[in-house]
């Protein structure tokens, strides 16, 4: 499979999606909008788009011009057909693809939290073979609303609207799961001040401890081969 992915910052990149590619065998390419020569492929280069995180809001357009060329592009592809994927950022950019209001939550979730699946969820062929309900790594402060013709997938006490499907080639994930101890040790890094004492907010060591663990690799790995498959 032609896989090409989406990257808004330095320090949020596959981490252990990229071990998912090589071990399957599907070619890569990207697109980094942190770089000043980016460029947008045709729809014709690739057969699935990956969609990754960043701290940036999907309605900061004025301050990231080009949040508005990677939202009709996302779009472009939806009406093709193509199969995509979208993680933290890249999920409510899905969302707002889709028509879906995306808008600061009443609070940051930062840390290792529970999610679980809704009745859809259990029931949607993209989560086949997936714990309906595990601990996953959170690190976001936005909130998507659930599109319109859209299934609502999982939700957690945290954030209601955790993940949906548009679709079965279409999935939006609010939380990580390809985080493995370089890349949440690469957020700390830059977005470490955020970090403050709260109820959904949990201290660095806590977060680089349980990424050692490696504990979300076989259900990442589980999900992407549904999503390959579809």
């Amino acid at each position: 499979m032609r896989l090409h992915y989406f990257q808004h910052v330095p320090f949020e990149g596959l981490a252990m999606i990229g071990q998912w590619v090589t071990t399957r065998g599907h070619t890569l390419n990207h697109t980094a909008f942190c770089k000043a020569d980016y460029a947008l492929p045709s729809l014709d280069d690739y057969d699935a788009l990956l969609v990754m995180g960043g701290p940036m809001g999907v309605y900061d357009d004025a301050q990231y011009p080009w949040l508005a060329a990677e939202k009709e592009h996302i779009r472009a592809a939806i009406d093709a057909g193509k199969a995509v994927l979208g993680i933290c950022l890249g999920a409510q950019l899905i969302a707002a693809s889709l028509g879906a209001e995306v808008l600061p939550h009443t609070h940051k979730e930062i840390g290792w939290f529970p999610v679980s699946m809704t009745a859809a969820g259990v029931a949607h062929p993209l989560f086949a073979g997936i714990n309906p309900a595990m601990t996953v790594f959170h690190w976001h402060g936005d909130r998507f609303d659930i599109p319109a013709g859209a299934q609502h997938l999982m939700s957690s006490t945290g954030c209601d609207n955790q993940a949906f499907a548009y679709g079965e080639k279409v999935l939006a994930l609010q939380f990580h799961l390809e985080m493995d101890v370089a890349a949440v040790e690469g957020l700390i890094g830059a977005c470490g001040r955020e970090l403050k004492q709260g109820a959904w907010i949990q201290n660095a060591d806590w977060l680089v401890q349980l990424a050692e663990s490696g504990k979300t690799r076989l259900a990442l790995f589980a999900l992407l081969d549904n999503w390959a498959a579809a």
